[in-house]
Order: C-alpha cells, then structure tokens, then sequence
C-alpha cells in the first residue's frame, strides 16, 4: 500500500512583545534625539534671557512677549503643515520641518532689538510647525492603541530630558562669551541650530513612512501589524471619523483641545520662566548661567522618571482620564507652592511637582486622543489640539511677563496657572469614556 507524505506548511506565531520591543528600539530612541533637539530649539532662549535681557535691554514684557511668539507662528501653520505629512509622505515632510526650524534657530544670532525678536521667534515657530503632529500621528502607523500610551511616553520625555541636557549644554556655551566677537547668547543659538539641520538631512534615510516599507520588518510581521492596528481602529470606532472635518465635529476633541492649552500654559511657563525664577529668589547676577543650569535639570529629570511610570501604568490598566486629572492636581499643587516659596530649595520642590505633573500627563493623553480619530480626522485634530495648545504656549510666558512687570512679582502667574490645572482635571474628566467593541 502506497502512502503519500504531504508538508503542510504553517507560519510561526508572531510573538507580539518581541516585535513591539523591536519596533521600540527601532523607532523611539531616534525619534526621542529628534524631539530633544527640537525642544531645545524651541526653550533654549529661557537660558540664555539673562543675558539678552541685560545686553539688548529687555523688559520682562518684551523677553515674555518674544518667547510667546514661537507659538504664534506654531499655531497659525501646524495644521497646514500637519496636512501636507500624507501629501509628501512623512519622511520628507518631517525633513523638511527640522532643516527649516535649524536654519532660522542659528539665525536667531542676529537679533539686535524687540522686534528682531518677535519676528525671528514667530519665524522659528512657523519652521517647526508640523513636527510633533507628524511624530504623534508616525506612531499610530505602528502601534495600537494599548501600546500607545507607552511609546508616547518614552517619546515625549524628551520634552523633560531637553531640559536636562539643555541646562548644562547651554550654559557652556554661553561661557564662550566674547569669542570670535560674539556674545554667549549667540553661539547659543548657532550651535545648538545647525545639528538640527544635519539631523533633518538623516531623516531622508533612516525613517520609513510606514511598515510595509520597513526592511526589518518580516512579511508576516508586516501582515499582523496591520491587521492588528485595522482592528484596534474599529474597536475603538476610530475609523467613523475618518474625514478631515470629522475632527471639528467630535465634542471630545474640544474638550482635549481645552485640556491642551491649559498643559501648555503650563509647561512653558516652567520652561521660560523657571530659570528667570530661581535666579531671582538665589539673588543671581546676570550671565549667572552655571546656577540656572544646576538648579533647573533637577526638575525635568524627576518629570522624565515620572512621565515612563505613569505611561506604563495608563497602559498596564488601559485608563487614561483618571491618570491624567491625577497628574492635574499635582500640577496644580505645585505651582501653588512655587508662588508661596520664598527661598530657592521650595520654589524648586513645587517646580518639581508641577513638572512631573504636566510631563506625566503626556502619555495618557496623546493615546486618549489618538484613540477617537485616524486618517486625515487624525491629522486634522492632532493638528487642532496642538494649534489650539500652541495659543497656551503664547499665553503663559506673556502674561507672565506683562504680570511681573506690573505687579514686580511672579506670584499672581503662578496661582493663576495652578487654578487652571485645576480646570484641565475637571475637563478631563467630563469627557466620555469609551466601551471597547466586541470585533
């Protein structure tokens, strides 16, 4: 009797974690240099307000208003140049964003008065329009929603860690004062831009624009992932909103938008005035860069830890509004204590709180977000939310200044930003949860 053997061939499982943690070392440490770069960019000017304050004559109205002014210019372009990311295809897109923003930083060396000021900082935000819709919305095409909150938050402490490698970086660079007849703020500004520039340039050929163009990536994996990302959209019912205009008409992306702008005002409040701050409570003479640089990495490297714990812990129990008015409160109870503190140990005790409560938050929120919308909805409302998150950015470093001015004091500000984290944790909570789809 005659027997015929057939092989029937069956693809190994996938094993999902090891594919994840690929697609993490992969993606997330070089997109975490690209965003630390940016960050700097975009804050460096905190370090070096001392000195072009004292050099150039500044107000605190005038350094507030220009600081702000980054964020006009952001605002006013993310969402045209969020939507032209699925135009050029987001390698070349995010290129073209970080040689543009890294030309017009090192040009930030030749500002001479305020309104040289306003204009190169307008012009810096107009260059970096897009980016971190194009960061947030590239990782979408590669991880679910479940995974999200996790990934996002490794990206986003950069934002916290900037500040970190930003301290001390700047502060030697503004010790080369005098040299090659230029200020310290100067070679600031042309040395921390133009690595931004060859950073945009590599974009071109490490970056993929999705993971079916990823070379290290197996077909099956390549399979998986997509179906797996196909059905996170519709469980979650992202893929109803898939039109641009879609992302106006969601109420939940308001509400977030509300809960963005507030964060905003918050963060960059912490970011261009906490050095100005704790100079002014330590008695500091101006270029006194090395003690702005020791007292104002503490901060931002607490938040770092801060913001991996609790994007872990958004993800390991799939929540994010609780999580996220958490952070709200501790927000809030930090910048109450900064506007009570009257010596510099306190004052950086409350910053502490109020960083890591406004950095933690970012992890939950941009998987909140990225949850309810994809397609171009996803591009448009990212965009929204942070063009809406952009006018917070304007607002907290100019009526901070405008206060100061007035009321020779940056109490008034700081209780001001701690009742709208309050306001941001009741937002937050408003908003309707979502019921998972049996799919």
């Amino acid at each position: 009797m005659n027997t015929t053997d057939t092989t029937v061939e069956v693809a190994a499982p996938i094993d999902t974690k090891a594919l994840y943690r690929r697609i993490t070392r992969r993606l997330i440490p070089y997109l975490f240099v690209l965003y630390i770069v940016a960050y700097i960019d975009r804050v460096n000017v905190g370090f070096a307000a001392m000195d072009m304050k004292r050099q150039l004559h500044f107000s605190d109205t005038v350094y507030g208003t220009g600081a702000g002014m980054f964020f006009l210019g952001y605002a006013l372009f993310d969402l045209p140049s969020s939507l032209m990311l699925r135009v050029a295809g987001t390698r070349l897109w995010i290129a073209r964003i970080m040689i543009t923003w890294g030309i017009i930083a090192a040009c930030m060396m030749f500002v001479t008065s305020p309104r040289s000021f306003y204009l190169m900082r307008f012009l810096l935000g107009v260059g970096e329009a897009g980016f971190v819709p194009g960061m947030l919305l590239y990782l979408t095409f590669w991880f679910p929603s479940h995974e999200r909150a996790r990934a996002v938050a490794k990206f986003m402490t950069a934002t916290s860690l900037a500040g970190v490698v930003g301290g001390p970086l700047s502060s030697a660079l503004l010790k080369l004062d005098g040299r090659a007849g230029l200020a310290g703020w100067q070679w600031l500004f042309i040395a921390e831009g133009i690595p931004t520039v060859l950073l945009g340039i590599s974009v071109l050929f490490v970056l993929k624009d999705n993971p079916e163009k990823a070379e290290w990536l197996a077909p099956a994996e390549k399979v998986w992932l997509n179906d797996e990302l196909e059905k996170d959209r519709k469980r979650y019912g992202a893929s109803e909103h898939h039109n641009l205009m879609d992302a106006f008409r969601l109420p939940a992306v308001w509400m977030l938008a509300g809960f963005y702008i507030i964060t905003q005002v918050g963060v960059y409040v912490v970011n261009l005035w906490m050095p100005l701050m704790l100079s002014s409570l330590a008695g500091a003479t101006a270029g006194d860069a090395s003690l702005i640089a020791r007292y104002s990495t503490v901060p931002y490297l607490l938040a770092a830890m801060c913001t991996l714990f609790v994007g872990w812990s958004s993800d390991r129990w799939n929540e994010r509004q609780g999580h996220l008015a958490a952070c709200m409160l501790l927000a809030a109870t930090g910048f109450c204590g900064a506007a009570l503190a009257h010596s510099v140990l306190l004052a950086l005790v409350a910053f502490c709180l109020a960083a890591m409560g406004l950095w933690s938050a970012m992890g939950p929120f941009w998987a909140l977000t990225t949850r309810k919308i994809e397609g171009a909805a996803a591009a448009g409302g990212v965009a929204m939310i942070t063009m809406i998150g952009g006018f917070g950015g304007f607002l907290g470093p100019y009526v901070t200044g405008r206060l100061k001015d007035a009321t020779h004091s940056y109490a008034g500000g700081l209780y001001g930003v701690s009742a709208l984290a309050l306001v941001a944790a009741v937002i937050v909570l408003s908003i309707r949860r979502d019921k998972p789809r049996v799919v």
